[in-house]
């Protein structure tokens, strides 16, 4: 199915089940055919009718430059029309990002879940300033392979598992959208400086949030999921046991369905 964005650009996307509409943003790297989204999507959709998409430049999706954050604010804003003008969102880790800075824009969100969203807040783990400029640097020469590995390790993973994904089906798909992370650099880098929040950050945004993290995952994960909540007017924190950033879908669902089925 297709929407288009408010500068022109069409954006591929899937819909499944019926009851109240949900989205799901995904992450760097992922599609609505890759990532978190794939297993999710049919768990929620006993209760839900769930929006996935190719954000811009991913999958089957258009790219219209210059790259600007109210760009893919208003991606989202398309994709809540095609929704029937207001929706629940979850958003996993950059998109996470991405569907708060929707709801503090005003976009009829109704309710906001927001798995690990990649925020570090403490000296807990390096920033990761460097890491987007060879980024930036591998994007702009073409390189696309090294940029993903930059990436890979920047997130934690470990050397040998990315040896390994070069020879897997998925090492061509997340090279597909290797540009992209540029994307995701300009959402999140500013948040990951190693500073706390600053006063009054998200204060715009008003709507029932939660903000997730897996008991699994690093501790700066953790604790800038926590700080979200509490700087969120009407925010909750919650740890799921077990779950690390590519949390299982058996598990997040319950959890989603209760937040936004819930009064």
């Amino acid at each position: 199915m297709k929407a288009t964005s408010r500068d022109g650009t069409v954006l591929s996307y899937d819909r499944v089940g019926q009851g109240p509409p949900v989205i799901l943003v995904v992450g760097a790297l992922c599609s609505r055919t890759l990532g978190p989204g794939v297993k999710l999507a049919p768990a929620l959709a006993r209760r839900f009718t769930v929006f996935t998409y190719d954000r811009r430049g991913r999958g089957d999706s258009g790219d219209t430059a210059p790259y600007a954050l109210a760009r893919e604010i208003e991606d989202l804003e398309a994709l809540i029309s095609e929704a029937g003008g207001s929706a629940c969102v979850f958003g996993h880790s950059s998109g996470a990002v991405l569907a708060l800075h929707a709801a503090a824009r005003g976009l009829p969100i109704e309710k906001l879940a927001l798995y690990e969203a990649p925020l570090i807040l403490d000296g807990s783990r390096p920033s990761t300033q460097d890491d987007w400029a060879q980024i930036d640097a591998f994007v702009a020469a073409g390189r696309r392979a090294d940029a993903v590995r930059v990436f890979l390790r920047c997130v934690g993973v470990p050397a040998y598992a990315i040896a390994l994904m070069r020879w897997l089906p998925v090492w061509t798909k997340v090279n597909a959208v290797a540009h992209t992370l540029v994307y995701d650099g300009a959402l999140v880098r500013d948040l990951q400086r190693g500073e706390p929040l600053a006063a009054g950050s998200w204060g715009d945004v008003g709507v029932p949030a939660l903000a997730l993290a897996g008991g699994k995952s690093p501790a700066w994960m953790q604790s800038g999921a926590r700080a979200l909540a509490g700087a969120l007017e009407r925010g909750q924190y919650r740890i799921l046991d077990g779950q690390t950033h590519d949390v299982v879908a058996r598990v997040l669902a319950p959890v989603l369905c209760e937040f936004f089925g819930g009064d």
